[in-house]
């Protein structure tokens, strides 16, 4: 119903587990990098847990693009089942033949080992994945154990990889699971998002679906991050609720009162599943104001200390806080004309880069081109084109949301310096959220030779850059001499370099990871921030 009005490609909060929306917070990075540590062990069982809908599935899936081409899956979604039927269900995602009609737990143990000694031989490497495990039986978990036993000089020739909410950590810390217990190679408890991740997670969503403008007011952030607990799929619930009542209500963007409302509408008229949690900070607030009154009553029961007579010495070694530095704020300089600072803000990119702009209106970016710079049209958080690292020309609004065009050419600490036609500004960090809605311009060096994304399967100059990069980086031998193939072996490296450096690790080769490639490498590009990154 909303998506149309508020010119949306398609709805940017479904539920649904679309790649192309993933969004990797710092603790999907960390929970995705304890599994891939798990698996890359040989041991026997892995376990990730975390409260419903903080995106467990999501780093599962990301887990699978990790996996090396001579690994074999088997998936079990539905833990509710027997020891005969689990063995069934693993036989029939391994595709192991075996009788119809009654089979004994031996006979499908028997047909399973026999499986994994055949893969074993042939340099296969055999993955378990259960989602839900906190519902699997005891019993269920005993004949699982029982399935790691069998294994090599080296490794375990099957690994266990366990998702399940918290209750299942309890699970296994009864007296009676020490021997699985024990066998846990990696876990990881993944929690919420952070008040910060929770904006830039809306943001990123919003982009994935085509938004131009922003629909969230920054000022609602907070409330929503309460409202939710942190919790992606409640985030994506409320966020889907509060679109529609702005979309009833005629309004162009989401304002606290709507949010508000769909809460309520979602949880009920607590407006919170956080409730508990509010209380408890809500009593320790008391404890604590008590506990002041307390000390502070006898302080003032206390007879006041004797003024020395004569003037105050200072002390030598007191310490005088620094004054803030001076900023600025965040509006285009009055007098100057506000229809010229888009070419006045790719005056300073050019700048930045020692080159003059000669080019007006989107003439940019074919003047970028023809310097062998790429030129990156993007919708991003502040956080992420830091990263990036790159100066950059921000579409900003100002009081009256009028549009005007500014250069970001540095960033040190909590304030930003920006060029706004003829004028240098310093502005702090946290002014730019409430004028920019994400829609920036920057310059890159394109390899040689690049033409456009690299994909596996691609041959040439720009397969022998990516190998030389990714060495220098890791530290290794170059084969760029002859690395004329982006195969599968390259891919891996590629998509754990994403991972690592937040993106979504596709294994394509675009802007954002050739900008972040060249920063670890070493690069003596332009840089937002002071220092030569890599180096």
């Amino acid at each position: 119903m909303y998506k149309e009005y508020f010119g949306l490609k398609e709805l940017p909060f479904s539920i649904a587990p679309d790649p192309r929306y993933l969004y990797m917070s710092h603790k999907h990075r960390e929970a995705l990098a304890h599994l891939v540590y798990g698996i890359s062990s040989d041991g026997g069982f892995v376990l990730l847990t975390g409260e419903v809908g903080t995106g467990k599935t999501t780093v599962c899936r990301c887990l699978l693009e990790q996996l090396p081409g001579n690994t074999d899956v088997a998936f079990i979604l539905n833990p509710k089942l027997s020891v005969e039927e689990l063995l069934a269900a693993i036989c029939d995602d391994l595709r192991i033949r075996y009788p119809d009609g009654k089979t004994s737990i031996k006979g499908f143990v028997d047909r399973i080992n026999t499986y994994l000694l055949d893969a074993n031989a042939r340099g296969r490497k055999t993955v378990l994945i259960i989602e839900e495990a906190q519902n699997l039986s005891p019993d269920v978990l005993e004949q699982l154990r029982l399935l790691t036993n069998l294994e090599t000089n080296q490794r375990k020739l099957l690994q266990i990889v366990m998702v399940g909410q918290p209750e299942l950590q309890n699970k296994l810390a009864q007296p009676g699971m020490s021997q699985l217990a024990q066998r846990i190679t990696a876990r990881y408890h993944l929690g919420p998002l952070s008040r910060e991740e929770v904006s830039e997670y809306v943001t990123h969503r919003l982009a994935v679906a085509g938004v131009h403008t922003r629909l969230f007011m920054p000022s609602i952030m907070d409330k929503l991050f309460r409202l939710s607990g942190g919790i992606p799929r409640l985030i994506n619930v409320v966020c889907d609720r509060a679109l529609l009542g702005a979309y009833v209500q005629g309004k162009e963007r989401v304002d606290k009162k709507t949010l508000i409302k769909a809460a309520k509408e979602v949880f009920g008229e607590a407006g919170s599943l956080r409730k508990p949690r509010i209380l408890r900070w809500a009593l320790a607030g008391i404890l604590v104001v008590i506990s002041l009154a307390a000390l502070s009553g006898s302080i003032y029961n206390q007879k006041p200390p004797a003024v020395p007579a004569g003037p105050v010495q200072p002390q030598n070694n007191a310490v005088v806080a620094p004054e803030p530095p001076k900023t600025d704020r965040l509006e285009w300089p009055s007098g100057m004309p506000m229809e010229q600072s888009k070419d006045m803000a790719y005056q300073a990119i050019f700048r930045e880069w020692a080159l003059s702009y000669q080019g007006q209106g989107s003439a940019y970016c074919q003047q970028a081109k023809t310097n062998g710079l790429g030129c990156l049209d993007t919708r991003t958080s502040l956080k992420n084109l830091i990263q990036l690292n790159r100066p950059a020309v921000l579409k900003l609004f100002d009081e009256s949301g009028k549009e005007f065009y500014a250069a970001l050419t540095a960033v040190d600490g909590d304030t930003a310096t920006f060029v706004m036609g003829t004028e240098t500004k310093k502005i702090p960090l946290k002014e730019i959220d409430a004028r920019w809605f994400g829609e920036c311009t920057l310059l890159w060096r394109m390899p040689r030779k690049y033409v456009s994304d690299l994909k596996p399967g691609n041959r040439g100059a720009g397969v022998q850059w990516l190998d030389t990069q990714l060495a220098i980086i890791q530290r290794r031998t170059t084969q760029s001499k002859t690395k004329s193939s982006y195969d599968e072996s390259l891919a891996k490296q590629v998509k754990q370099f994403q991972l690592a450096s937040g993106l979504v690790p596709d294994g394509i080769v675009g802007p954002q990871t050739v900008i972040l490639l060249n920063n670890a490498a070493g690069s003596d590009e332009p840089m937002l921030t002071s220092g030569k990154v890599g180096k």
